[in-house]
């Protein structure tokens, strides 16, 4: 039966790409394993195998592919007593450590997520970083941290310690042991279309270009923009530095940065629809050719002989004699397209593309371009990007500075409307979410345009200290300072806008697995016998039930806003879940007539406790069969 147990542990991408390459290189297999000398003779020149190769290394660089690889079995528990509009809501606050939090999410969101962008520790040499090594010895942990309490444990008890320049030989190794897994398991969670924005300043840019490069590949850099958050300055050892970065990298060519809304734009051209600019129809990007993209590359034929308003000239898709026949332009070798195929340039001719004269005697083809936008520049130094300004909000928010230098909303909107379409349920992913900045710029944003998107905010619960304003407000962890927040930001719109955006969220909090785990090393066998009594019943004490559904939708590979629907059959209780999809059934003992119940709902899955068949193998193996007869992926746990 072991094929119809559900998968406890986290989606594990290694494994996948495994099965991917026995099934379409066998070859390359000996004994299970790889060959590399056979991959290499499969691949051919494809292949580096030389000791000296362009890239970054570092100590330790060798055990993040471990830590990306190891599997999780931990779950995310629902805590609606924090939460606002839990039953309707599609933005998540995720409480927890984001490298546990992004390897749960891995099965649910693994090429969904819109955006992403994080604000992590700069590393500037006395700020907290996330200590991923929960294997060390205490006397290890000593040695790392140097921070211990009176009985030689460490004092801090939410996962993070201080990387100081003066204490420790591995300063800038033990920041990129923190990132290059999160960025590595984030890259999964990306849409092909999606792109990521990653603040950082001086002190690990040029680090983290790197390992952003060699995950994301370097023909997927977009841009590094300049942000001056300080127009003061802050001295830095006789320079007053006033600005940092935000790093842009897209998941792939499909990728489209957005231009950004202007409303002081004006336009040197009007007709009866209005004002605009011009914009050369052809595609300038060569890596859209008329190799790749032969649909987009056709001919326009200019009369030369009828001027339309403004100058321009007219157009057709049909050769006519003496009009002049264009053809997008070569550049670099390459046979460029238009942006626009041939049926919506048909359906635009001598109204929103027209033809315009070159001073060289030729013709090119323009669009009337009526959006007031402009494209993103690369330095941002306007009053909107101020930090003050994100300082001052969270002060007018909570009455008091109760997070340090948090981002300015307007600047994370400007990037959200970079990063994301408001027609099409984008979600916003943030693992280092701070104060909730990121949540807050998407409400604002969507009320501001009118935008569907979501929002996922993780955070770690990180000790706030003892001396801050935010402790002394009551705030324990800026895990808690994040939450309320994005509920008091959410009331304040809610009261001063019409906008009827989603303003809730579902907070969730990392947890260890309702179900005992099998670790499957015993001492002896008075110790075997006793884990397997203890394994009769496999759920945790004390585990609720919707704990344990929000589980197995995790695992099951659902999004967690799933719609869920409570349903009864001889006083038994069930769930349909996705529109009844999944039907998951938690109860303690299931019947024949309960299980051919489930079967004429015809589900695509069904999911339930393998101790509700209370060692009946026998109607174990009955539903199981009657299952796949009805094509119903069956699975226990």
């Amino acid at each position: 039966m072991d094929k119809n147990k559900l998968k406890g542990s986290s989606f594990n991408r290694q494994n996948e790409v495994l099965n991917f390459l026995k099934s379409d290189l066998p070859e390359v297999f000996s004994e299970g394993k790889i060959d590399c000398k056979k991959l290499k003779q499969t691949l051919g020149e494809d292949v580096d195998d030389s000791n000296e190769r362009y890239g970054l290394s570092w100590n330790g660089k060798s055990n993040c592919f471990r830590v990306i690889q190891e599997q999780t079995t931990a779950t995310l528990k629902p805590a609606k007593d924090e939460s606002v509009d839990f039953d309707k809501t599609q933005n998540l606050f995720i409480e927890g450590d984001n490298l546990e939090v992004l390897k749960v999410l891995q099965r649910s969101y693994y090429g969904k997520v819109k955006m992403i962008y994080i604000d992590p520790p700069y590393n500037t040499g006395g700020d907290f970083i996330y200590n991923d090594n929960f294997r060390k010895t205490k006397n290890e942990e000593m040695t790392d941290s140097g921070e211990l309490d009176g009985n030689g444990d460490l004092t801090r008890i939410d996962g993070l310690s201080l990387n100081r320049k003066d204490s420790n030989g591995h300063f800038h190794s033990d920041w990129l042991n923190m990132m290059y897994p999160r960025l590595f398991l984030a890259r999964n969670l990306l849409r092909q279309d999606g792109v990521i924005f990653v603040s950082i300043d001086d002190n690990e840019v040029k680090n983290l270009r790197m390992i952003m490069d060699e995950i994301f590949g370097e023909e997927n850099f977009v841009a590094s923009i300049t942000i001056k958050g300080n127009p003061r300055g802050r001295d830095y050892g006789g320079v007053a530095r006033m600005h940092d970065y935000l790093l842009v990298y897209a998941k792939s060519e499909e990728t489209e940065i957005n231009n950004l809304f202007d409303e002081n734009k004006t336009f040197p051209y009007k007709d009866e629809r209005g004002e605009f600019e011009i914009r050369e129809l052809r595609n300038r990007n060569i890596a859209f050719n008329s190799e790749n993209r032969p649909n987009l590359y056709y001919p326009f034929y200019v009369n030369p002989n009828k001027q339309l308003d403004n100058g321009f000239f007219e157009i057709s898709l049909d050769r006519k004699d003496g009009w002049i026949e264009v053809n997008p332009k070569e550049s670099q070798g390459y046979k460029t397209v238009w942006r626009w195929g041939k049926d919506k340039s048909r359906n635009n001719l001598n109204k929103e593309i027209a033809g315009k004269a070159m001073q060289d005697g030729g013709y090119q083809i323009i669009e009337k371009y009526r959006e007031k936008t402009q494209m993103a520049r690369s330095v941002w130094d306007d009053k909107l990007v101020n930090t003050e300004k994100g300082t001052l909000l969270v002060k007018e928010l909570f009455g008091k500075k109760v997070f340090p230098f948090p981002k300015p909303v307007e600047m994370i909107q400007r990037i959200v409307e970079m990063g994301t379409n408001k027609d099409d349920k984008s979600i916003i992913l943030d693992f280092f979410a701070g104060s909730g900045t990121t949540a807050n710029a998407v409400m604002k944003q969507n009320e501001k345009d009118g935008g569907n998107r979501k929002w996922v905010c993780v955070q770690l619960p990180e000790l706030c200290d003892e001396e801050s304003e935010a402790y002394k407000a009551g705030y324990k962890s800026i895990a808690e300072i994040g939450k309320e927040r994005i509920r008091r930001v959410g009331r304040k719109i809610e009261k001063e806008s019409k906008s009827k955006v989603d303003l809730g969220c579902k907070v969730l909090k990392l947890e260890k697995s309702n179900f005992k785990i099998w670790h499957g090393k015993f001492e002896n066998t008075e110790n075997l016998l006793n884990a397997m009594a203890e394994f009769v019943d496999n759920v945790q004490k004390g585990s609720k039930e919707e704990n344990i559904l929000f589980e197995l939708i995790l695992k099951s590979g659902l999004d967690l806003n799933v719609s869920v629907e409570e349903k009864e059959f001889s006083g038994e209780k069930y769930y349909s879940l996705d529109g009844g999809k999944l039907i998951v059934y938690l109860g303690k003992k299931i019947t024949k007539e309960l299980s051919e119940e489930i079967q004429e709902a015809k589900p695509e899955k069904f999911i339930c406790l393998d101790g509700c068949f209370q060692n009946n193998d026998q109607l174990k193996t009955n539903v199981s069969l009657q299952m796949e007869q009805e094509k119903i992926d069956f699975k226990v746990i």
